[in-house]
């Protein structure tokens, strides 16, 4: 992704403003200044040198339909929603949730926590509450649990726990982020996901908040979620 997009993204600039602050040499990619229309990548440390903007977490219930990011001409995003229900222009989504599911997203402007938490071979954990199209087996359970051969990867050990009063549905947790995991962890057992909600990322819970709610994270819980991102 080109870095002023990327920054426009994270809530860090606009491209205008991210091609301006790049060409003052304002502008620093894993510690080392940046160049005009230089590809960057999600885990990139992106960041304006001196920068003293005050630095802002939420917790966001993106519904289904909704776009995370480069929504099409007929698509909706969540910064969209963002600006127009609530005037905040200031974060973006930080990491992914696609089109067909729902759930927790963390919204920032501090480009120092995008690199740790998306970082590939970081073990955080994410729980997903799940619902498929048919009653589930003690045989998914613990194929799910060993990890699930998709596409030639096999995927790391996960946590499921059985929902008591649904046979269709479980809640899944996982240390990994691969695209549409779950889905297709379940796809490659015979199973059809029909609706799939994020319920935590690390120590920060969705709770009661309802689609294209937000709350900021602030005290402990956000202290705890900085300090296990090594972010100071």
């Amino acid at each position: 992704m080109r870095i002023n997009k990327h920054m426009a993204h994270s809530g860090i600039a606009s491209r205008r403003e991210s091609d301006a602050l790049i060409a003052k040499g304002k502008i620093l990619v894993n510690g080392k200044k940046a160049i005009m229309g230089q590809q960057v990548l999600e885990s990139d440390k992106v960041e304006i040198v001196g920068a003293t903007k005050t630095k802002q977490y939420l917790a966001y219930y993106k519904g289904r339909g909704i776009i995370t990011h480069s929504p099409a001409e007929t698509e909706i995003d969540i910064c969209t929603r963002l600006k127009k229900d609530y005037g905040i222009t200031d974060v973006a989504p930080v990491g992914r949730l696609d089109k067909d599911s729902e759930g927790l997203i963390i919204l920032s402007n501090d480009g120092r926590i995008t690199g740790p938490l998306l970082d590939p071979e970081a073990t955080h954990e994410k729980e997903y509450s799940v619902t498929v199209d048919k009653n589930i087996s003690k045989t998914f359970l613990k194929l799910m649990e060993l990890g699930v051969d998709i596409e030639g990867y096999h995927t790391k050990p996960a946590r499921l726990i059985e929902s008591p009063k649904n046979p269709k549905r479980f809640n899944i947790i996982i240390t990994e982020g691969k695209k549409h995991q779950v889905r297709r962890m379940c796809a490659a057992l015979g199973y059809q996901v029909d609706t799939l909600k994020r319920v935590r990322i690390m120590n920060i819970e969705l709770g009661s908040l309802k689609p294209n709610q937000y709350r900021k994270l602030s005290g402990d819980e956000l202290k705890t979620f900085l300090k296990e991102l090594s972010v100071k």
